[in-house]
């Protein structure tokens, strides 16, 4: 338990200190888009390729994956039920809603999580590349059809995991593991040097987003923001915990995991992601979604893990 609190503190603490910086004028939305490319290029790369290349990988694909995408499934299944028959939203709107209920974030939050609340960053490793490998291409694809009228190719489809460097870094990790080669001493202690900066960095421009970032409910759909926001920080890791429990048996820590891990916030490239797309409704939906599930899932995560750690 009080390494479950320490773990928050500090991390709470480092955002804190984004926001006050953010406050005092020391960093302005341009130093937090520095901040976040040098954290998502080139830090939390580094720390994917530092934490899975040494990880045991038995350990990292079993139970409590299976517990995270069953939390995916429910959530991103019911979401797209109301959007057809309640929402009545069109094919954009769904694919940001659907994004917005089930892709966590598990970058710039989960990585800091994983590493001092659950102990290990390369937790996060099998939900990246589940994100990244099947939630991004299929999302790409459908949003592709919903603007274009047309199927995407089957290229662009192919190759959208290998445009995410966290990705890449994780798959480099994993490559490394089952191989068994060791990088050089040379080429190994910069590498840790630079992942050593991938946390506080992503903490810090969090942070800062969350003082400049703007006011949520301008302009979205309350009821489907209301919808969201239960499905994201309730339902999913409420699922998570029914399947890694009682359904699966799994460990303490396994459970635990699956449920913080479902219960992190919705991601910020989500935004991104839908800003090539659309500019009206579906954007807004997507902007506010990330804001208020990240001020809500992080007492529901504080509150998980006093209970199951």
């Amino acid at each position: 338990m009080q390494g479950v609190v320490d773990g928050f503190a500090t991390i709470l603490l480092v955002i804190a200190v984004g926001a006050l910086v953010a406050q005092l004028g020391v960093v302005d939305e341009t130093g937090r888009k520095v901040l976040s490319r040098v954290a998502f290029s080139v830090a939390s790369p580094a720390l994917m390729v530092v934490v899975v290349s040494g990880a045991d990988v038995g350990r990292l694909f079993t139970g409590y994956v299976a517990a995270v995408t069953a939390g995916l499934l429910v959530v991103t299944v019911t979401y797209l039920a109301l959007a057809r028959f309640v929402l009545h939203r069109d094919l954009t709107g769904a694919v940001t809603g659907l994004l917005s209920t089930g892709y966590v974030n598990a970058g710039n939050l989960g990585l800091p999580v994983a590493a001092y609340v659950l102990g290990d960053a390369a937790l996060m490793a099998p939900v990246l590349l589940l994100q990244m490998l099947v939630l991004q291409p299929i999302a790409i694809g459908l949003l592709d059809r919903a603007a274009a009228d047309r199927r995407p190719s089957l290229l662009r489809l192919l190759t959208v995991p290998f445009r995410n460097p966290i990705t890449v870094g994780a798959l480099v990790g994993l490559l490394l593991n089952l191989s068994g080669l060791v990088l050089p001493t040379a080429l190994g202690n910069p590498l840790a040097l630079v992942a050593d900066m991938a946390v506080p960095t992503m903490l810090l421009a969090f942070g800062v987003s969350l003082r400049l970032g703007p006011m949520p409910g301008r302009g979205s759909s309350l009821p489907e923001l209301g919808v969201i926001t239960v499905l994201k920080t309730l339902v999913q890791p409420a699922t998570a915990l029914l399947v890694a429990g009682p359904v699966l048996g799994l460990p303490g820590p396994e459970v635990l995991a699956a449920t913080v891990i479902s219960a992190l916030p919705t991601a910020q490239n989500v935004f991104v992601l839908v800003a090539r797309y659309d500019s009206g409704r579906s954007l807004l939906t997507a902007r506010d979604a990330i804001s208020v599930t990240t001020l809500v899932s992080i007492p529901v995560m504080v509150g998980v893990s006093a209970l199951l750690s």
